[in-house]
């Protein structure tokens, strides 16, 4: 058949030529549906509809339904590593139910309410979104809009959405524990900006991990974004206005590598004259110098069950808005070692 041709196949073409009833076809196609099929007729109708080049109808679908079948996904940055593997999670949960998944990059957190407007002039049935702020009014705008949706990555303090999050101040406590079981006592930290909740949550993380331990923080500077050059202009500051710390905790693995440059430039070396851990356990930081110690996530499961969350809330299946916390662990390398 004429390539050209195959927007005017339907569902009736494909069922004379399978040998079975419209309905079947439906079925078949549909995936949460093709189970009630026989695998012989099953395999009828796909390979009748693949031979006659049939393309779903998704507009006359969703009319019927009142579902697109797609969701959106919105992330603060796609080029920091930790995203594609939460991306991955979450379309490995949508494939399996046939959904497809609309990914946007919310780099001006401004743009965030245009973006999710425009997700749902396209009636996305919903969104999983790594770009929570603090008090943010995206999430009044999504409840009253009756949107379904699910935060990843970052909660929603007043707990309105639910979201899977890793457990921040755990991962504080791992990173302090450890240093301090190293022989640190003079500890630093690199925070995330304050506008975020993983970077309030991390810095309370590292300040009550001291407290447990009789020490207080040495010093902090807050960095404006989790990217290697707000890293650098962190630690230039935490070096210039204070006495150095023995060690210092980062709020993610690319501050940290912030942090080597700046101790690269200034002669101090790690760990050797100060020790560092990361946050994330990003693809190639067991390959920089020295092999830096940090936490590791599960980011590909934060992805997929917040997709699950997701689709729970769509068929109605949800009871609550809960948050559902995923458990860091400790990797150490060679940045860390006894003062």
């Amino acid at each position: 058949m004429n390539p050209h041709q195959s927007s005017a196949v339907t569902i009736r073409d494909v069922a004379q030529a399978a040998g079975v009833h419209v309905s079947t076809v439906s079925r078949a196609l549909n995936p949460d549906k093709r189970g009630l099929i026989s695998t012989e007729v099953l395999r009828a109708v796909e390979e009748a509809a693949q031979r006659l080049g049939y393309r779903p109808n998704r507009a006359a679908s969703a009319l019927r339904t009142g579902r697109t079948q797609t969701i959106g996904v919105l992330l603060p940055d796609i080029t920091n590593p930790v995203f594609p593997p939460i991306l991955q999670g979450i379309e490995a949960s949508a494939a399996a139910r046939g959904y497809f998944v609309f990914v946007a990059n919310v780099a001006d957190h401004v743009l965030a309410q245009p973006i999710v407007e425009r997700m749902l002039a396209q009636r996305v049935d919903g969104l999983v979104m790594a770009i929570a702020t603090r008090d943010d009014p995206l999430v009044d705008f999504i409840s009253k809009a009756g949107m379904h949706a699910v935060l990843v990555n970052r909660a929603d303090e007043s707990g309105r959405l639910p979201a899977v999050v890793s457990d921040d101040r755990l991962a504080m406590k791992l990173a302090v524990d450890h240093l301090v079981a190293t022989g640190h006592r003079r500890i630093g930290h690199l925070a995330g900006p304050q506008s975020v909740p993983t970077g309030v949550a991390r810095r309370q993380g590292v300040e009550q991990a001291l407290r447990d331990r009789g020490l207080e923080m040495a010093c902090v500077a807050e960095c404006e974004g989790y990217t290697r050059e707000a890293g650098a202009a962190a630690m230039r500051k935490l070096l210039d206005e204070n006495e150095r710390p023995d060690a210092v905790v980062c709020c993610n693995d690319l501050v940290a590598l912030g942090a080597y440059d700046v101790l690269r430039e200034r002669r101090i070396e790690v760990p050797r004259d100060i020790s560092i851990t990361g946050h994330n356990d990003m693809p190639l930081v067991d390959m920089v110098n020295p092999p830096l110690t940090t936490i590791r996530l599960p980011h590909r499961e934060l992805g997929w069950r917040a997709a699950e969350m997701l689709f729970d809330e769509i068929d109605g299946k949800a009871l609550s808005a809960s948050t559902v916390v995923l458990r860091p662990e400790l990797v150490v390398r060679e940045s860390t070692r006894r003062p």
